[in-house]
């Protein structure tokens, strides 16, 4: 039988914050296909009517914690898959920052895009 191998240490933050990232994505990405797929058709999606949605403290609340949230999983997912597969030392390390600082600025455009979606600037 195989024996059970993983980067994450049982128990760990980082463990636990994969898991629950992945509860928040899935609820989220479900209320998304519910509303900009069933409720709106694609057909229907404009730019201003994603300017209103974006304008509604909630819905803006919602999407940017959706991009936070998606982020650190996936940067979170790339960084654990490539130790699995060997990476250590200073390897390692450099990638931890280089997807540290690959997340932080996909954060940041993300939150500018969606600041300019809203009605407010």
């Amino acid at each position: 039988m195989a024996e059970h191998y993983s980067s994450f240490e049982r128990g760990g933050r980082r463990w636990l914050f994969q898991r629950l990232t992945a509860v928040f994505l899935v609820g989220v990405l479900a209320f998304h296909f519910m509303l900009l797929h069933f409720v709106n058709h694609a057909a229907n999606i404009t730019f201003a009517g994603t300017q209103v949605r974006m304008s509604q403290v909630g819905y803006f609340a919602t999407m940017w914690l959706f991009l936070v949230t998606a982020t650190f999983h996936g940067v979170n997912g790339v960084y654990n898959a490539l130790v699995n597969q060997g990476l250590k030392g200073t390897q390692q390390t450099a990638i931890k920052y280089l997807l540290a600082v690959a997340g932080l600025l996909l954060i940041a455009q993300g939150t500018r895009v969606a600041v300019a979606m809203t009605n407010l600037v």
